[in-house]
């Protein structure tokens, strides 16, 4: 499973980062989302979609091997990170995150409820990476 941005259908609402919060830390915060949303305003007048396609950079960045791939989806070992937060800096999309507060960065974990909530199927789940581009 892969999430793909549909940037013409999004109307910047936000659920998609309230889901992703609620579902990834259980709190109604949408700033603690693991995806963001680029209003480009006033032109070309759109929204912008940023999510984490699994590309690996921030896992060949990390100097502490503390990423690693789980069933496919690369995920932030703790207990090895050493806050160095080199893989937010090497993230080509800006989604690996240094969330205020954590010590350690957080990434999409592909949990699918950003897509799931989408009133306007801006995000959906597609079967491969390239179908996720």
């Amino acid at each position: 499973m892969y999430l793909k941005a549909i940037h013409q259908n999004c109307s910047g609402c936000g659920a998609c980062r309230l889901a992703c919060a609620i579902a990834n830390f259980n709190e109604v915060r949408p700033a603690r989302a693991l995806l963001t949303i680029e209003g480009r305003f006033p032109g070309p007048g759109d929204y912008r979609i940023h999510l984490c396609d699994q590309c690996g950079a921030c896992a060949e960045a990390c100097p502490e091997g503390a990423i690693a791939q789980v069933d496919g989806v690369h995920r932030v070992i703790p207990e090895r990170c050493s806050s160095c937060m080199t893989c937010v800096d090497a993230c080509p999309y800006g989604v690996m995150m240094a969330l205020p507060g954590d010590q350690t960065p957080s990434k999409c974990t592909r949990c699918g409820e950003c897509a799931a909530i989408c009133p306007r199927e801006a995000i959906a789940v597609v079967e491969t990476r390239e179908s996720a581009r």
